[in-house]
């Protein structure tokens, strides 16, 4: 297949311009409202992109290269999908309506092939890079040859370089030998509040060429380059140069006219030039200033073509915002949209005739030529580009002891067993961390199964026979990638990698590893990879004021809450080694699940759909119940609960914890019985999913199912309505407040609400009131008359 004529791509260029600018126009002057609001949709955003998006899909790209579209771009891509019948005309008359094509390119919500979400303005740039290191990653092993490389290709607004995750991710890059990876910036010079700073882009390219970039400044278009090798073009050129942004901006808006009074006031009295400038009509004359580069599909596709190497790529494509439309280089133009009868205007000028605005090819002299076209254009021919994997089997996974440990330990332990085995599950794990690996004990998996580079690299204190607990070779079979201290990254590296059974057809395993109160850095990076709906582990250890001597900076206190509330995110918090086992082996499976999502009646869970998984941990070892092999116990560790201790009929205190507070929940569960035999302990693994199910039950009843009933429900029927509840957490009291609703028991929420401090375990849990003696103080405030205290003193 080869790439398309000239001719072809202009007229796709003005097809798209058109489409994606009726198509908002549609929206917010044509369509019903009911809201009374402007719908928006990025006009001038769109039509500066949609030289380069012509050039980029229809001449250079390869079905095995991954795009992620600028986020106010999204029009100019929803109408090259519709154009090329990937997109409805439905769905394109309800733009940013319920069930229409999205306002940003949505991999879950869109319908068509959309590679990577975006959205949060810097993140799709960044997680090209990434996806190209998840590429090289699995293209490095015996199982991931047959993969064909491609490019990861961001198309980047001008402004998002403002974004400080751009520049992490940049540094991560080199150091990973980054490859097959291009930028293409938007250079419009204008953003939401204004033109962008003179001079900044001088400072980019010099960040760019720093870290081994290739930069391509495309700068002027055909008919600028034509005319500077006219008498006077290079005076033309120098005035072009040196002009300063918002007097460039301000003169296209203006027009023609005004460009050749400016022209001539600069330019006139010096002979050929003045030639070159007559020579043009107004028109003629706009037509020439505003050829920027990044405005010609010519030039755009000349230049992708000349790239002849895998170095990555930083396009620098000058264009005009609003470009080709009456509101080209108004400074207002962001968030602007053409007004009716300026649309009326321009769609005279672009030939439309009326009733013909959604046509495809209105406009087209041959469209059966235009067709035999579009049906050659690689990047399309093998249709929608999602791949799939075989499900990996999940090799059993215990772990109990009698012993004390910490649940931090025992996922240590976890992958360093199965680091030990052959099984295809434990070859595909890649696990990654912002420069904690040791201390997340992670260190003896990558010390049997090695560090990723795509070059081998010995470890020089082995070689100088220093002793070290950490092996630190890196080799192209190496299954964990070390990342700086930057969780924006880690995020992005695991939402590429959960990606890679959609992507690049083989499914790996991602597990990463983070210190839990720096989960909230990386927040806006978890919350799009699980918008993308990328399958990963993330492991939030140390968490909690359990990391006593470490102060209120490392001391997490609202992660539960983060996992509780993450869509696409099933958040758990064992507190034993057995719980955890039971957990992660259920892990591996629901990671790889894609299903229909009808809800499992029994829990009221959409299990079936998969998603991805975050285990909240501790350091704290603790002493362990003992073998455990009950199915309660096994299924309610999944489930989100279970009853540590059954409460007896009569029943009237519950306490119900989660994490690493079991053992002062047992203790003070012990102090009570001591009055109370039917005292009853509820194990809180997963509120997030307990409250998950509870919700979804309470819907199911709403709209006609009586019997629906959650798992947390069952749990409690049988409780007397007059029994009280304490529950506890090492974090946020809200975590588990709700307990209270479920069936209507007064309780009384113990945790943590405010910064740590530094101290010892048993200082910090008293100073909170989550020690056995606070909550066995909270149980006798629940009942008058009962002096507990008292019986338990000494």
């Amino acid at each position: 297949m080869t790439a398309l004529a000239p001719n072809h791509l202009k007229t796709i260029e003005q097809r798209l311009l058109w489409l994606s600018h009726w198509m908002i126009h549609n929206a917010n002057h044509i369509r019903p409202k009911v809201d009374g609001i402007k719908v928006g949709g990025h006009q001038a955003s769109s039509a500066s992109m949609v030289s380069i998006m012509t050039a980029l899909y229809f001449s250079a790209l390869r079905p095995e290269d991954r795009v992620a579209v600028k986020p106010h771009a999204s029009p100019i891509f929803h109408a090259m999908q519709y154009l090329m019948g990937n997109q409805t005309r439905e769905k394109m008359e309800n733009f940013r309506g319920f069930h229409g094509v999205q306002s940003y390119p949505s991999r879950t919500k869109d319908i068509d092939d959309v590679d990577f979400s975006t959205g949060s303005v810097g993140l799709g740039v960044a997680v090209t890079s990434f996806a190209s290191l998840v590429q090289d990653y699995i293209t490095a092993k015996a199982w991931g040859e047959d993969v064909t490389l491609g490019r990861m290709v961001a198309l980047v607004g001008d402004a998002e370089l403002d974004e400080g995750n751009i520049y992490e991710a940049l540094q991560e890059g080199w150091k990973n030998d980054l490859r097959n990876t291009w930028w293409i910036i938007d250079y419009n010079r204008q953003s939401l509040d204004g033109v962008v700073r003179e001079g900044l882009f001088k400072r980019i390219e010099q960040i760019f060429d720093a870290f081994g970039w290739d930069v391509v400044k495309v700068k002027y278009g055909a008919l600028q380059r034509a005319a500077f090798e006219e008498p006077g073009g290079d005076k033309l050129r120098d005035w072009i140069d040196n002009c300063p942004n918002q007097l460039y901006s301000a003169l296209t808006f203006m027009g023609g006219a005004v460009w050749r009074q400016r022209l001539m006031d600069a330019l006139g009295d010096q002979g050929d030039v003045t030639a070159l400038i007559e020579a043009r009509s107004d028109d003629e004359l706009a037509d020439l200033m505003e050829n920027l580069g990044g405005n010609c599909v010519q030039t755009m596709a000349e230049t992708f073509a000349a790239i002849d190497h895998d170095r990555p790529v930083c396009f620098l494509a000058y264009t005009i915002k609003g470009w080709g439309t009456p509101i080209a280089g108004h400074k207002d133009n962001h968030g602007g949209l053409m007004n009716k009868s300026q649309m009326a205007e321009w769609q005279k000028h672009m030939g439309v005739a009326e009733g013909e605005e959604w046509e495809k090819f209105a406009t087209v002299a041959d469209p059966d030529a235009l067709q035999a076209a579009l049906d050659r254009v690689p990047f399309f021919a093998k249709g929608r580009r999602r791949y799939e994997d075989a499900t990996l089997t999940v090799p059993q996974i215990e772990l109990s002891s009698d012993r004390e440990i910490s649940t931090q330990m025992a996922f240590g332990k976890i992958l360093d067993d199965l680091s030990k085995g052959d099984s295809d599950l434990a070859e595909r794990i890649v696990t990654m961390s912002p420069d904690v690996t040791g201390t997340t004990n992670l260190g003896p998996w990558v010390n049997r199964r090695k560090l990723f580079a795509r070059k081998e690299q010995a470890d020089t204190f082995i070689n100088e026979k220093i002793p070290s607990t950490a092996k630190w070779e890196f080799t192209p079979t190496g299954q964990h990638i070390e990342l700086g201290i930057a969780e924006m990254n880690l995020f992005l590296l695991l939402g590429a990698a959960g990606l890679s059974h959609s992507l690049f057809g083989k499914r790996v395993i991602p597990i990463g590893t983070v210190y839990d109160p720096f989960v909230a850095r990386g927040l806006d990076a978890l919350n799009y990879a699980c918008y993308q709906d990328a399958r990963f582990m993330i492991v939030g250890t140390p968490s909690g004021v359990t990391l006593a001597p470490e102060g209120g900076a490392h001391q997490s206190i609202g992660t539960p809450l983060i996992g509780m509330s993450q869509d696409g995110l099933a958040s758990f918090e064992p507190a034993f080694a057995d719980e955890l086992a039971v957990i992660m082996q259920w892990a591996f499976d629901y990671l790889q699940r894609d299903g229909e999502g009808d809800p499992d009646e029994r829990t009221w869970l959409r299990d079936e759909t998969g998603g991805s998984v975050y285990l909240r941990l501790t350091t704290n070892p603790i002493e362990q119940p003992g073998k455990r092999v009950d199915e309660d116990f096994r299924q309610g560790a999944i489930d989100g609960a279970y009853w540590l201790r059954k409460p007896g009929p009569n029943c009237d205190v519950v306490i119900a914890y989660q994490g690493a507070v079991a053992p002062e929940a047992i203790k003070a569960a012990g102090m009570i019985a001591e009055g109370r035999r039917d005292v009853g302990v509820l194990a809180v693994t997963s509120a997030d999913r307990l409250n998950a199910g509870w919700t979804a039950a309470q819907r199911a009843r709403a709209r006609g199912n009586a019997e629906a009933e959650s798992h947390i429900e069952s749990l409690l029927a049988d409780l007397p309505r007059d029994c009280k509840m304490v529950t506890v957490i090492d974090g946020h009291p809200a975590t588990l407040s709700w307990l209270g609703s479920v069936v209507g028991h007064q309780t009384v929420p113990l945790g943590v609400e405010h910064f740590g401090q530094t101290g010892t375990i048993a200082d910090l849990y008293q100073h909170f009131g989550i020690d056995a003696r606070s909550i066995v103080e909270k149980v006798q405030g629940l009942t008058p008359g009962r002096q507990m205290l008292h019986r338990v003193a000494g």
